[in-house]
């Protein structure tokens, strides 16, 4: 990179070099817009002769829908979502495909580079919606858009840098990806027996006899606050199961102490309070599939928590089963299944506490098969990990070279 010998000007995007133009997309790209789906040219399965793909205005696999057997636009462009959730997303596409519902199609003209174009309307344009009801952008709207653009040979280089980044997440994601496989493998066949760690016998549990259920409270979102206080209660409310870190506290209408909030009836009796261990289960959702999702209580790090509305904390007696093995024995399918199967409502599914109390199982008899196999899920977990943070460094390290790339503060020496 090289940004000596560069003098800067005042443009309508702010200072740009003085070798860079301010363009609207208009200038820049030939836009067209996507039609209607051609049902007779149209297999939402690739073969041979369905083999271009068709985009429409979803964000979701890069707004896949299926294929056609005929190339209704090819060559370098890019897509941009005219409608709906993810108004304003950009994709670069290459080769042939199609393009449906109002996705608006941009053609790069002569000396654009399309990547470029991408990059810049994902990152550095505000796109808003111009229409009342449903967001929605027009061809003739996104033409009006004004973006900083240098000449061709540094827009290439720009755009080489940022998909060489593009190219490292997506190599890492899919690494992610094998792993949360592998992991899935792993606990479909440890948590069932069909792997074998040791050779310890099996045995058939009572959900009822095996698991205490400890009182959650019933406190409404007005409740909670996500301001902190001094000596407030964190709460993981159903909404909040998966996110147990940025769970609100509970809030009072007056500043009181822990010692205050028992006496006076809020908070029951101290052993509500969660411990690293407990798994706390959604009892109730509106999707089928959220009915029985769980979160293990760990890192609790001397906070005072306790299980919130539509919750479910269940508490290990430690002599049967093993701690560390409580969560991931809740999150395997066999028992995600079960509660599926036991779950009743029309709009909110639910399971009761009785109905989980009477559920049986198959677990290792002893503590140390049950370590065990949570050891080997817990490295499992950890590469995850390991992964996901090395994604999301790159992900900065992108928006670091993005900021100053897509304002000429850094110039490429091209």
């Amino acid at each position: 990179m090289n940004d000596n010998n560069t003098t800067y000007i005042d443009s309508p995007l702010g200072k740009i070099p003085d070798d860079w133009e301010v363009k609207s997309l208009g200038e820049l790209c030939k836009i067209f817009v996507g039609r209607d789906l051609k049902e007779s040219n149209f297999s939402t399965t690739k073969s041979d002769k369905y083999k271009h793909p068709v985009f429409s205005n979803t964000v979701q696999f890069e707004g896949l829908y299926g294929y056609y057997d005929i190339e209704e636009y090819s060559g370098e462009s890019l897509t941009i979502v005219g409608r709906g959730a993810g108004l304003g997303k950009a994709f670069t596409r290459t080769g042939s495909y199609g393009a449906i519902g109002r996705l608006l199609v941009l053609f790069p003209l002569k000396n654009v580079n399309a990547h470029y174009i991408t990059e810049y309307v994902n990152n550095k344009l505000n796109i808003h919606q111009e229409s009342g009801g449903i967001p929605q952008l027009t061809g003739e709207q996104i033409a009006g858009y004004k973006i900083a653009v240098p000449n061709y040979p540094e827009q290439k280089a720009i755009s080489n840098i940022l998909g060489l980044m593009d190219t490292a997440i997506n190599k890492n994601n899919s690494l992610i990806t094998q792993k949360e496989l592998q992991k899935k493998w792993l606990m479909q066949n440890l948590l069932t027996g069909k792997k074998r760690l040791l050779n310890d016998e099996w045995i058939t549990i009572k959900l009822g006899d095996v698991f205490e259920i400890v009182k959650s409270y019933s406190i409404s979102r007005e409740g909670l606050t996500k301001s902190y206080k001094e000596n407030l209660i964190y709460c993981i409310h159903y909404g909040d199961i998966h996110a147990f870190y940025e769970t609100d506290f509970i809030d009072f209408s007056k500043q009181k102490s822990i010692p205050q909030i028992l006496d006076e009836g809020y908070i029951s009796n101290a052993k509500d309070y969660l411990k690293e261990g407990d798994v706390i289960m959604a009892d109730a959702s509106e999707d089928y599939e959220g009915v029985g999702e769980v979160v293990e209580v760990v890192n609790l790090e001397n906070k005072i928590a306790v299980g919130g509305l539509h919750t479910i904390v269940l508490r290990a007696n430690s002599e049967i089963i093993a701690k560390i093995f409580c969560g991931y024995f809740f999150s395997s399918e066999t028992v995600r299944n079960a509660l599926r199967k036991i779950a009743t409502g029309t709009s909110v599914y639910s399971v009761t506490k009785s109905q989980i109390h009477n559920l049986s199982f198959i677990i290792p008899n002893s503590l140390r098969e049950q370590s065990a196999i949570a050891q080997v899920l817990q490295e499992a977990d950890k590469e995850i990990q390991l992964l996901k943070a090395k994604t999301e460094k790159l992900r900065e390290m992108k928006k670091g070279l993005m900021q100053v790339l897509l304002t000429g503060k850094k110039r490429l020496q091209v």
